[in-house]
């Protein structure tokens, strides 16, 4: 539990905690919470705040925001550890609260991590906030739908705060760089990218952008009153020795390049290497199982139908626990696919249809296969001669459903390699057994 004071500022603190933004307008991020006309910039200024949850990554904010929220409203500012208070330290605040709020003084307590406290020591703090003796924000890295009780949750509204962009740290950074707070009396001398280096870096983490810039300057080469902060300096201060790159720029897509086609070559060794690479340079992973899940598709499709499911599973564990635990989950991903069989199949039909589509924009859809939900669209033929497939034996019929400019045009043509060989052979049989029931209708219309 600290209360905020006014010796806290004669403290020496770290580059993040001097930066820390006192307004809305200082604030990077999440606009849309904050932007203007949004609704919780809408309650901070009116200054009518509830009890509220904030729920997002490290580092976007959180407790930034809370201690903005109580500055704008002049109410005392409570901060408490979920992982050092107890029960006892709750009732304590409380009470004082309590008696605060009979004098006309409002109480924030912001509770970090409160997906920490136990379901007794969120109960405490129930029945202050039913009767207003506190506005209590928390702030929670988990889902609050499982980890906070009900009864506290449904007297609080949730605020998702999202991963903060890389273009949202540089902004942080550069204002580190100017701000006297920060190191705007300094003279700083660095390459042009690395700012852009540490942003992506961060992966998201305001906090660990600023330590990481702080690091880096503090271990900067001095000499004649400029600081120097090279490439290799930051690699040391972030254990990435010759691993940092761009994400935006040309090493970052030549390593997607080389994950996809080592897939694509069958070579799970060099597809296990580049993913390594990508993911300890600080690569999203969850752009990774993007691309991996597009592979499923695009290099294996019918021939091995269990490879998307796996990749977006192999998508969802990147999303619900991130690094670095998922990075073995795209470990199997990649190795699968790179062992599965492959057919490129899916990614020849649609582009072959892409080109069609877009250069006949205006194909009349049969009469045969168009729905006829009116009278009007009955008269005018609309579904005339539509052959249910499921009231036939073979279950499937002759009935034309391509227009008539495309007839008998192939766009799907499955390979002979894994499961897909099985649906080759099917579409075989089916094609030739629509083109004899056309022969014989056609002869069945010739002897009339």
């Amino acid at each position: 539990m600290e209360q905020m004071s006014l010796f806290d500022r004669e403290v020496p603190q770290p580059l993040a905690a001097r930066l820390r933004p006192e307004t809305l307008d200082e604030y990077v991020g999440q606009t849309h919470l904050l932007g203007r006309g949004k609704v919780l910039r809408r309650l901070i200024e009116e200054d009518q705040v509830s009890s509220m949850i904030f729920w997002g990554p490290p580092g976007v904010g959180k407790t930034t925001l809370a201690r903005i929220i109580a500055r704008r409203s002049k109410a005392t500012f409570i901060d408490f550890s979920a992982v050092t208070s107890g029960i006892k330290e709750i009732r304590e605040v409380m009470q004082k609260a309590d008696a605060n709020r009979r004098y006309g003084e409002r109480t924030i307590v912001f509770v970090d991590e409160i997906h920490r406290f136990n379901k007794a020591q969120q109960d405490a703090f129930l029945p202050f906030v039913e009767k207003g003796s506190i506005i209590l924000i928390g702030a929670t890295t988990e889902n609050p739908s499982f980890e906070i009780n009900s009864a506290l949750l449904s007297r609080c509204k949730v605020f998702v705060l999202k991963e903060l962009t890389s273009d949202d740290l540089k902004t942080l950074l550069e204002r580190a760089v100017r701000d006297p707070r920060g190191f705007g009396n300094l003279k700083l001398k660095m390459e042009d990218d690395t700012l852009d280096l540490i942003a992506n870096y961060a992966n998201g983490d305001a906090r660990m952008a600023l330590s990481t810039l702080e690091m880096a300057v503090l271990n900067g080469d001095a000499d004649g009153g400029a600081i120097t902060v090279t490439r290799e300096i930051l690699e040391q201060c972030t254990s990435k020795k010759s691993l940092l790159y761009d994400k935006k720029g040309e090493e970052h897509y030549n390593l997607i390049s080389a994950l996809h086609k080592s897939v694509r070559n069958s070579d799970p060794d060099a597809a296990v290497y580049w993913l390594a690479r990508m993911l300890e340079a600080g690569e999203d992973p969850i752009y990774i199982a993007r691309r991996v899940t597009r592979m499923a598709s695009e290099d294996i499709g019918l021939a091995d139908p269990q490879a998307l499911p796996l990749c977006i599973s192999a998508f969802e564990a990147c999303r619900l626990i991130g690094m670095p635990e998922c990075s073995v989950h795209l470990t199997e991903a990649v190795v699968y696919l790179s062992l599965a069989p492959k057919s490129n199949a899916m990614e020849v039909a649609y582009n072959e249809a892409k080109a069609d589509a877009e250069t006949m924009l205006a194909e009349p859809v049969p009469l045969v296969i168009r729905n006829a939900p009116t009278k009007l669209m009955s008269e005018l033929d609309y579904g005339k001669g539509y052959m249910y497939a499921h009231d036939y034996e073979e279950k499937i019929t002759a009935m034309q459903c391509l227009p008539d400019s495309l007839k008998g045009r192939r766009y799907y043509r499955p390979a002979g390699e894994g499961k897909e060989g099985e649906f080759k052979e099917r579409l075989e049989k089916i094609l030739d057994w629509k083109e004899k029931k056309r022969q014989e209708e056609a002869t069945k219309v010739f002897h009339r």
